[in-house]
């Protein structure tokens, strides 16, 4: 059994989101650089499948963003989630990377799993694509898993929350999600912490803000809060939402991370699934927008997953 695969597809490097956008082309060539360097070997993924969609997104959000998809060039289908005609084959197979990662850990032909793809997907929700995500990549895995099994914990340590897959979350009892996240900053008006209206949810849906300028001390001290939750969850699967932009040096927040906390979180992460779930681990790319700390910090994540 191998030890790790790693998922991508050429279609992801055709979503263009025009010049400028921080979430362009270049974050997944230097990753692609990062693998052959590395000297690992990648996977190509598959298209997400119809009915594995519609776990998460209704069918009416999945044709109005189909219907919203450009001849040529690049419009905004929100604000800031800019899509172009390859935009739709490429939030398939971002999907469909998660989904065949799912499958593949599951069936034991690998123990961990990485999808490197584009768009990201943490803050789509069930009838909303936002923050320059489609579908929501995490979820519609967790979802699929849970065709198969009864728990799935994500770990999410984007910079922002992770507001869609919190929505999502909520409205199943099988998943367990936990964010860690600057705040204030986007993707909402609040502190998370304080949406947690059933006693149910305050078990499994788990939200840790951190104030601009925290570092490592306060980052590793609310995961550490976190995993005691998921400890007691016992998850089937583990899933990460694999954000790297709480880097001191990405440009989109003001969290000053390293790739060693990457490191660190994921090794814990890597721990409770060896304690819970055979060592069982996907990991998706969310944001990280420095393309010299992402390159560094996913260095060390697939380290710590290897």
């Amino acid at each position: 059994m191998n030890k790790m695969n790693i998922y991508t597809h050429p279609a992801c490097l055709k979503h263009d989101t025009g010049l400028g956008h921080p979430e362009c082309v270049a974050r997944l060539e230097v990753l692609l650089e990062l693998f052959d360097e590395m000297n690992l070997k990648t996977i190509s993924a598959r298209k997400a499948e119809w009915e594995e969609l519609t776990l998460v997104h209704p069918e009416n959000h999945l044709t109005a963003i189909q219907d919203a998809i450009p001849d040529h060039g690049h419009t905004d289908f929100v604000p800031e989630t800019t899509i172009s005609p390859g935009s739709w084959d490429a939030a398939l197979y971002a999907a469909g990377a998660v989904c065949q990662a799912v499958d593949d850990v599951l069936s034991h032909t690998c123990a961990r799993a990485f999808c490197a793809v584009r768009p990201p997907g943490h803050h789509a929700g069930v009838n909303t694509s936002e923050g320059f995500c489609l579908l929501n990549n995490i979820s519609i895995g967790a979802l699929h898993a849970l065709t198969k099994v009864k728990r799935v914990a994500i770990a999410d340590f984007d910079v922002h929350h992770g507001n869609g897959t919190d929505e999502i979350s909520r409205l199943h009892k099988g998943v367990f999600f936990a964010s860690t996240h600057q705040w204030p900053l986007y993707s909402g008006s609040r502190a998370p912490e304080i949406n947690i209206p059933e006693p149910d949810l305050a078990a499994r849906i788990i939200n840790r803000s951190l104030a601009a300028q925290t570092g490592s001390q306060e980052f590793r001290a609310a995961w550490e809060d976190i995993l005691t939750h998921m400890d007691t969850f016992k998850p089937d699967l583990i899933m990460i939402s694999a954000g790297f932009d709480a880097h001191r040096d990405d440009p989109l927040a003001q969290i000053n991370l390293t790739e060693d906390d990457y490191k660190w979180v994921t090794e814990k992460l890597v721990g409770l699934a060896n304690r819970h779930c055979g060592g069982k681990v996907i990991s998706a790319l969310e944001g990280g927008y420095d393309l010299v700390s992402l390159k560094a910090s996913v260095t060390t994540h697939l380290s710590a997953l290897s």
